[in-house]
């Protein structure tokens, strides 16, 4: 074959090396625009699982690479004049230059021709002149922007500016430094590459940027400034510049990786922000895999770019997923600046998700140990006696007079198990199952106020009294018997009701016959097939806020230790809050403020009727997933007002205002924004969606992301989720209900 490459950076002299030794008949040319030494950047970061895949796919190169490099094992965090340090993270760093020297000399080796000083800026003859084309020319590629209309490329903008520096202070850990000023905070990514010299990447927020006055100082100026505020940190040493420049980070994806006969590698195909280390680890790999590619296709030149795009697609959107997340933090750090330096840290190591509360434990158990105690001290109510090696999640937590021995939640969770509302057995086994389980608190369903409030004609309802007397059952059974306390969730399902159960016809499929007329801010169907609703008017909202009022001193006469009004998931008053349901032109319409107007008059009607010293607690949709919906300084917005109305918890949940939404699901995908709202509204949160394990609660915990966690499918998998985490964690303090005390003793893989 003849292999052409558009660029000369690693990915292109490693794919280059790669081909050559899969057929060393391959014609391999390399063309560069710049000369052969010159390069961006300072350092390069390779992990030790990286490290794996270099030596398996050329000795030689890595055998060369390893020999340069400098090792680390810790990470040091400065922070409010306090610097914290965790310890096995097992990096490496070699100089950019360094790289590309080895690089060059492999293909060389090997006899791959390298044309450097070369622009190529007519693509075509390339296409038409070689089997095989190679866009590995960077963020901006040239031959991408030939064929966008084929490979489709997004680049999104960050929020941050910053700036790649090196400096001969050799750091001895890799180093983040956080440095407050008038201007805003500035931090700093560093690590030595060599045994003289480190990287200094310097970051900080546009806003920062440009009230520093950077945007029109010179670039050296403002290197000069920024070794002067890092002074204590240089020690003496200067910051060095390799053509630098104030820059933006841009996330690059692309619909489609090749063309005809064109394909893209590392930087032209995607990045991966530099806070996770992965840029040029992303570039080499995917050499590999398409000369992995090439290799198992034979003569099938469509077959192996296919292949390749298909088996790397998924590995780097999920490590951009990470990356995504971590930039975030970064973004946002100044959210962090007041958190204790260990809880910091420890946001800051767990930031992408790919580091753990667990993870962090086999890497630094002294660290982990450290956090604990942290947590156990800082967060004990006054009165309670925790030891410091309770773990984040046993660690009891109070609202107003409600003491919780934990902070494990059972989530409302629709049952469609109800007659005309009533609960009945089901309800009794099933939350008492989940409290004998042993969570902190369990919470009903979504328990509606009217019966035309209902989203099914099986959901639970609170509009009768002898709903109350049937609630009050399942509360006594769970007062006497456990050590959970109970919360009921008020709501009112809105333009989402009068559909058929999911076993019974689908979800959100309207009923077939039987429905009842609908309420709603204004006259929007949730999707074609639903009926229309009718727009409230001020005789409607008074009648749902009384029946809001009525169920909440049912409620407190059943004996529910919480109550929570459900303003979320696209029911009645989350359609309130949501501009892409309210349409109104009236005082509950148009801004945040108006919005929230009928959702606080509920609210408020409620708190004036429920105990002074029983909480009550909010679950919102944070974000819509789609355009033109909630945003993030609505919901911060929403919580605060809540707050100032007497809110004591806010349950954060996403999304189901649209059908036409789409959210990223993944891990823990809903923590952002309760971590958004915790920081930013200044009121304890609870949080919820794909958490699964004991060490997604801990590390949600301990980096201050939520207060509480409430799990739904991981608690229908297994009603005494609680319990076995515990026996997990090692933690004997659990209490078990006396008559399953003999199974606490059977090995956990026995107990199937």
């Amino acid at each position: 074959m003849k292999i052409v490459t558009v660029g000369g950076g690693p990915a292109a002299l490693y794919l280059s090396i790669l081909a050559k030794k899969l057929d060393p008949s391959h014609e391999v040319t390399v063309l560069e625009r710049n000369a052969p030494d010159q390069t961006f950047g300072w350092g390069v970061v390779f992990s030790d699982e990286t490290l794996g895949n270099l030596l398996e796919a050329d000795g030689p190169t890595h055998e060369a690479i390893t020999r340069s490099f400098a090792r680390w094992d810790s990470i040091d965090v400065f922070h409010r004049g306090r610097k914290v340090t965790s310890r096995g993270h097992g990096f490496c760093g070699i100089a950019r230059k360094e790289l590309l020297r080895i690089l060059q000399g492999r293909c060389r080796e090997l006899g791959v021709r390298l044309q450097f000083d070369t622009e190529v800026t007519d693509y075509e003859p390339l296409l038409a002149e070689n089997d095989l084309v190679v866009a590995a020319d960077g963020l901006r590629s040239g031959l991408r922007a030939a064929y966008q209309e084929h490979f489709g490329p997004s680049l999104d903008g960050r929020a941050c500016r910053y700036i790649w520096l090196g400096t001969s202070r050799t750091f001895d850990a890799f180093t983040f430094l956080f440095k407050e000023t008038p201007h805003g905070l500035f931090q700093v990514h560093a690590y030595r590459f060599d045994d003289s010299t480190s990287t200094f990447i310097v970051e900080c927020h546009e806003r920062t940027w440009r009230r520093a006055g950077y945007d029109t100082l010179p670039v050296e100026d403002s290197v000069r400034e920024l070794e002067a505020l890092f002074a204590e940190h240089l020690e003496g040493h200067g910051l060095r510049s390799n053509r630098s420049s104030w820059v933006q980070f841009h996330t690059v994806r692309n619909r489609a990786w090749h063309h005809r006969n064109a394909v893209l590698l590392g930087d032209a195909a995607h990045t991966a922000h530099f806070s996770i280390g992965s840029g040029t680890k992303l570039a080499m790999e995917d050499a590999i895999e398409l000369s992995r590619a090439l290799g198992a296709h034979p003569g099938d030149l469509p077959g192996a770019l296919a292949a390749y795009e298909a088996e790397r697609r998924g590995m780097v959107e999920r490590i951009q997923k990470a990356a995504q997340d971590s930039l975030q933090w970064f973004e946002h750090s100044d959210r962090y600046v007041d958190l204790d330096p260990l809880q910091f840290t420890f946001s800051l190591l767990s930031r992408s998700k790919r580091v753990s509360y667990e993870n962090l434990r086999k890497r630094d158990p002294a660290f982990v140990e450290d956090v604990t105690r942290w947590y156990a001290r800082a967060h004990a109510p006054a009165g309670v006696s925790v030891p410091d090696t309770t773990p984040p999640m046993f660690t009891p937590l109070r609202l107003r007079g409600l003491l919780l021995a934990n902070r494990v939640v059972v989530s409302p969770m629709c049952m469609y198990s109800s007659e005309d509302g009533m609960p009945g057995d089901f309800q009794l086994v099933h939350l008492g199952a989940r409290a004998q389980g042993g969570a902190g608190l369990v919470m009903t369903e979504m328990t509606d106020v009217l019966p035309e409030g209902r989203i099914t004609p099986a959901c639970a309802g609170l509009y009768k009294p002898e709903h109350r007397d049937g609630w009050a059952r399942v509360v006594d059974f769970v007062h006497t018997h456990t050590s959970a306390k109970i919360g009921v969730q008020l709501g009112h399902a809105g333009r989402k009701g009068a559909t058929c159960t999911p076993w019974g016809g689908g979800y959100d499929e309207p009923l077939p016959s039987g429905a009842w007329g609908l309420l709603a801010p204004s006259e929007v169907p949730y999707h074609p097939r639903s009926q229309t609703p009718r727009a409230m008017d001020a005789g409607d909202r008074e009648r749902v806020t009384g029946a809001y009022v009525r169920a909440a001193r049912w409620a407190d006469e059943a004996g529910f230790d919480l109550l929570e009004l459900h303003c979320a998931h696209g029911y009645l008053l989350a359609s309130f809050l949501s501009p892409l349901t309210n349409r109104r032109r009236d005082a509950y319409g148009g801004p945040v403020e108006n919005r929230l107007r009928y959702p606080l008059e509920v609210f408020d009607a409620v708190r004036a009727v429920w105990p002074s010293q029983k909480p009550m607690s909010v679950r919102v949709s944070a974000t819509d997933w789609a355009p033109g919906g909630l945003s993030d300084e609505d919901a911060v917005a929403i919580a605060r007002a809540f707050k100032a109305h007497g809110c004591d918890l806010m349950d954060v949940s996403t999304g189901q205002t649209d059908p036409a939404s789409a959210p990223v699901y993944g891990r823990m995908f809903q923590a952002p924004w309760s971590d958004l709202l915790r920081h930013e509204a200044g009121l304890p949160t609870m949080t919820v969606g794909a958490v699964f394990t004991p060490d997604q609660v801990n590390s949600i915990l301990a980096a201050g992301r939520a207060d509480l966690c409430a799990l739904a499918r991981a608690h229908l998998a297994d009603p005494s989720w609680t319990l076995h985490a515990a026996e997990e964690l090692g933690w004997d303090a659990q209490p078990w209900p006396k008559q399953y005390t003999a199974g606490r003793a059977l090995p956990r893989g026995d107990r199937r």
